[in-house]
């Protein structure tokens, strides 16, 4: 199939770059015998995940219940629920648990494991509950200095119907840091923080099963692992433009753009329009700290190089492409192709219904994306 056979927007997935991506965080697990969890929300892909998790047990991340369900279908009985679980999702869990699947879920909430002990009694189940853990980031997460932070595990231990799987965190800051130094800073911080807390809950008889970390800047330049248990690193297997912007890639291990049209060439004021809008790449505005200019994604040619271009406004349906001057601009005209590099995969992912699969220069497969909540 050739790129002008495929409808615009589309997303375009270069799969040997999704295997050596794969293959290299395959590589940190391996040096440092820890197990891989992905995380999958960056591509809710089947096809995706069996390449994560070839060589592993096959155990997975996922940020929706429904993205657990579609997995569990297709063979993944092995699931975190990396979001605070809450009273309303007690009974799909408990349904997904009773279908065969080992759920594991997370919270910061006393309040919570005891309403959740006492739903999952009623029910006749068991669930293994990981306690977050705010590492820096001060998104969600317990404090890992405060009464709290060993307090919900003791509670989770001693409950009738839960067993607690262990101390989870994310180190979402991560992203707000510039270069591979400061990111191995940060890094370092999470694994630290991590291994101190579990340390401390065993000196106080607290079993810790698993210590699990990971995002994907801190496990793409992490020296060692040691004391940590589990990671769960998600963008990695795609990258974007804000991941080889922070320094935690290259731009050639990105995989993943997205096909556009150009739908209007304005000369005079040195423009081009795109048919990719806010739908198509999300309205993240990316690495802005790091790369003012960086707009909505860079413009690649067919071929995948750069032009020089950035997507520099949206609406619902139409990307602007604005340059200095009209030589760049000239080159295009009206019908012909782009490829984008978005800022955020994960975001422009969750857009489309499908990847078109990119091998070698062709395109050779189409893989479901399984969305919702």
């Amino acid at each position: 199939m050739e790129f002008v056979d495929i409808k615009t927007p589309s997303l375009i997935l270069d799969i040997n770059r999704v295997r050596l991506n794969a293959e290299r965080m395959s590589d940190v697990a391996r040096r440092d015998h820890v197990r891989l969890r992905p995380h999958i929300k960056t591509h809710k892909c089947i096809e995706v995940a069996r390449i994560q998790t070839a060589g592993h047990d096959g155990a997975i991340t996922v940020s929706t219940l429904a993205e657990a369900r579609a997995f569990a279908r297709h063979g993944f009985s092995d699931i975190t629920y990396a979001v605070p679980i809450e009273r309303g999702k007690f009974a799909s869990s408990i349904e997904i648990l009773k279908s065969g699947v080992k759920l594991n879920l997370l919270t910061d909430d006393a309040d919570t494991v005891k309403a959740l002990d006492a739903a999952a009694g009623e029910a006749g189940v068991r669930f293994d509950v990981f306690v977050k853990i705010d590492c820096g980031t001060h998104r969600v997460g317990v404090e890992p200095h405060t009464e709290a932070a060993v307090e919900i595990p003791r509670t989770i231990s001693d409950a009738a119907n839960l067993s607690f799987a262990g101390i989870l965190t994310h180190a979402g800051h991560s992203y707000d840091v510039r270069g591979r130094d400061a990111i191995l800073e940060v890094a370092r911080h999470e694994r630290d923080v991590m291994v101190a807390l579990a340390e401390k809950l065993r000196d106080q008889s607290i079993e810790v099963p698993t210590v699990s970390i990971g995002s994907t800047p801190t496990m793409s330049t992490i020296d060692h692992l040691d004391g940590i248990d589990e990671i769960r690193p998600g963008n990695y297997i795609f990258f974007d433009n804000f991941q080889a912007t922070l320094g935690s890639c290259t731009f050639e291990d990105t995989a993943l753009t997205v096909l556009a049209a150009v739908i209007h060439r304005d000369l005079f004021r040195n423009k081009l329009v795109i048919d990719a809008g806010a739908i198509a790449l999300s309205k993240d505005r990316g690495p802005v700290g790091l790369d003012p200019g960086c707009g909505y994604g860079r413009v690649l040619d067919l071929d995948g190089s750069e032009t020089g271009l950035r997507v520099t406004g949206l609406s619902q349906e139409h990307g602007e492409i604005e340059a200095d001057d009209g030589a760049t601009i000239s080159r295009f005209k009206v019908g012909d192709r782009v490829r984008v590099l978005a800022n955020h995969s994960c975001l422009t992912a969750a857009q489309h219904t499908h990847f078109n699969v990119l091998e070698n220069g062709e395109i050779v497969d189409r893989w479901e994306i399984h969305r919702g909540w």
